[in-house]
């Protein structure tokens, strides 16, 4: 459920807001209305989160299983000295960088020393170093002094002496020629530079890894900055007013609003009593924008790590549906996986850590309990299918087949069933059956969402536009099962004890029409419900059709569930004749663990695509939910 929360206003005396905070953050039950504040000290502290998580980055890389505990200040002051070691390493690197490039450029001179260059100039020697091809080198005669250095195919490196002889600059500058420019220091000192940095480098490095013992320090040090952060953030966001007593004495109040738990009410008012705090609460109207915390049973709060992981959070208005989403999300997990063989497989990734805690006598986290009953659904649907690692039906043991369900079974997916009547005139295949069982998933839970809209409304004449809204659900229903499924076994011509069935569909969906249209906008006026349905007539009339899609809709959980099986089977006949040779084998066993792996991330993948969504968004649309929610957050003290 919601828990249900009181809108409060607090007033304190303006010289006492931070004891005031102090006091609320102790008590932790309240949920404070301030998202901004201002002042040195807050952008300070930011400043510190952001140098810790920047040190934190630098040292993962580093991190030891050892750890050692620092203070709040100490471990800013390792983060500090993490970052300028990383600025050293940084200024180091790009040094080695530029002296590698260098040595790069002069990679095919040889040793080159820019000294005995400069003494030669000295000694009126004029000496350039030139690249050039081979046919322009040969064509420079005698005219010109050179010393070849290297030779290659297409090219020459030479020097080039220069006698300054009359048309000698015009020759050289008319060719295609490079010409080397001098490095500032010879090709040894650069190859002991670079040698030197890299030790320092690894130096650096070594202290980077030594400080990475207080990786979890500093994690805790974030912590305490953002609890600090928040404080500032309250303290310097409160509304302040200067009042004047009698037009003389001026008194400074501070106030702001926040939520807290209705149960918690009189545990604010008796420490705002105790603290001559001015307190008003109130109930929270449909303007708030009021946080939502959820309390359920352990079994249903196991779906909460994957709402978490979502950022689903629902309205404080809207619906709690918690234990639908995972009765659900377990259904349509099982149906898109399919495989009991890999639910097996996913019981036994969570059955390991479970039973390490179960053993060390620790709690199990939720997240490992909620992946165990997506694999026993799993292994459930697998049964009821007779569907295992992808094996064909008459591979798998007589016992497994016996235990499935004959409509929905692979063993008899040759097989055609009659409904009693067609009278034998006409059947449904196993696919077909399966494809009704999705059909009917929507409608259960598309029927629920509009019941619960009936509870809601319950004593108020909106409710007949949920009863239309269900009326609608059960005749498009068959409408679907007709055109989709298979329009001869339901046929609009089809009479069951006496009754037209296809006849009463298309009443129904004409009668769920005519009482959505006339109360489903109902707020007190039948006359203004009907002209504000008139006026949206467009959306009213796409709605009909926006049913026959979000049932069509459900068909993803077959086709998902298909496309998986037929991997998995291609996966085993790719594999098959390789077991039979020893020397395949070990290729085999590779493309069976990388096929049946990769389909396994594929239908991780479809669940989040088409099970969430079937939940978050078609259940989600027929509750009139937006999941604009946002969890409801305490203002409290640092918990470790």
């Amino acid at each position: 459920m919601i828990v249900p929360m009181k809108k409060v206003s607090l007033i304190i005396a303006g010289e006492k807001k931070a004891k005031a905070l102090k006091e609320l953050q102790r008590l932790g039950m309240l949920h404070i209305e301030i998202t901004e504040g201002s002042g040195e000290k807050l952008n300070e502290l930011r400043g510190q989160i952001t140098l810790l998580e920047k040190a934190l980055y630098i040292a993962v890389s580093k991190k030891k299983t050892e750890q050692k505990e620092l203070n709040a200040s100490d471990a800013l002051a390792v983060a500090k000295e993490i970052i300028s070691l990383d600025e050293e390493r940084s200024a180091l690197q790009g040094e080695q960088i530029a002296l590698n490039t260098e040595l790069e450029r002069l990679k095919g001179w040889g040793d080159f020393d820019p000294g005995t260059v400069t003494a030669l100039i000295e000694k009126d020697i004029d000496v350039s170093f030139y690249e050039m091809p081979k046919a322009e080198y040969n064509s420079l005669g005698e005219s010109i002094k050179t010393v070849k250095l290297e030779q290659t195919k297409s090219s020459v490196k030479c020097l080039i002496i220069k006698s300054h002889a009359e048309g000698e600059d015009e020759i050289i500058s008319s060719l295609s020629v490079y010409k080397l420019n001098l490095p500032h220091e010879s090709t040894e000192k650069m190859r002991q530079r670079v040698s030197e940095l890299q030790e320092k480098v690894e130096s650096i490095e070594e202290k980077i890894t030594d400080c990475a013992v207080y990786s979890q320090a500093m994690k805790n040090a974030v912590k305490v900055c953002e609890k600090d952060v928040e404080f500032e953030t309250y303290a310097t966001g409160m509304e302040d007013e200067t009042l004047s007593e009698n037009g003389e004495k001026s008194i400074s109040v501070a106030y702001f609003k926040g939520y807290i738990e209705a149960e918690n009410l009189n545990k604010l008012k008796e420490a705002a009593k105790k603290n001559s705090w001015g307190l008003v609460a109130e109930d929270p109207c449909a303007e708030d924008d009021v946080p939502t915390k959820l309390k359920n049973n352990k079994f249903v709060s196991l779906i909460y790590p994957l709402t978490d992981f979502l950022g689903a959070v629902p309205g404080y208005f809207e619906y709690d549906i918690s234990g639908w989403f995972l009765a659900f999300i377990l259904i349509f997990f099982g149906i898109i996986f399919g495989d009991g063989g890999y639910g097996l497989f996913i019981c036994a990734v969570a059955g390991i850590p479970i039973i390490k805690n179960l053993i060390s006598k620790k709690p199990v986290p939720p997240a490992f309990l909620l992946i165990g009953l997506f694999g026993l659904s799993t292994v459930l649907w697998g049964t009821l299918t007779c569907t295992w690692f992808g094996l064909s039906a008459e591979q798998i043991p007589q016992w497994l087949q016996k235990l499935s369900i004959p409509v929905i079974s692979n063993v008899y997916e040759d097989k055609i069933w009659y409904p009693f009547w067609t009278e034998g005139q006409a059947g449904l295949t196993t696919a077909q059956n399966l494809q009704i069982f999705c059909f009917t998933l929507a409608l259960v839970q598309l029927t629920i969402a509009h019941i619960k809209g009936f509870v809601r409304n319950k004593g108020s004449l909106k409710m007949l536009g949920d009863i239309g809204s269900v009326l609608q659900l059960f005749g498009i229903y068959y409408l679907v099962l007709s055109l989709v499924v298979n329009p001869e076994v339901f046929s609009f011509s089809v009479i069951i004890g006496g009754i037209p069935v296809g006849t009463v569909s298309l009443a129904l969906i004409g009668a769920g029409f005519l009482l959505s249209f006339v109360f489903s906008n109902y707020e007190g006026s039948i006359v203004k419900s009907i002209l504000s349905s008139l006026t949206n007539i467009v959306s009213v009339l796409l709605g009909v059709v926006n049913v026959f899609s979000d049932i069509v809709s459900y068909i993803r959980l077959w086709a998902v569930g298909l496309a998986g099986a037929a991997i998995a089977a291609t996966v085993n006949e790719l594999a098959g004749p390789l077991l039979g040779n020893f020397l395949f084998m070990i290729i085999a066993i590779v493309l069976l663990v990388f096929g049946h792996g990769l389909n396994m991330i594929l239908n991780v993948l479809s669940v989040i695509v088409h099970g969430i969504r079937l939940n978050t968004l078609e259940f989600s649309s027929h509750l009139d939910m937006s999941w604009s929610g946002h969890k409801f957050n305490p203002f409290k003290e640092q918990i470790d």
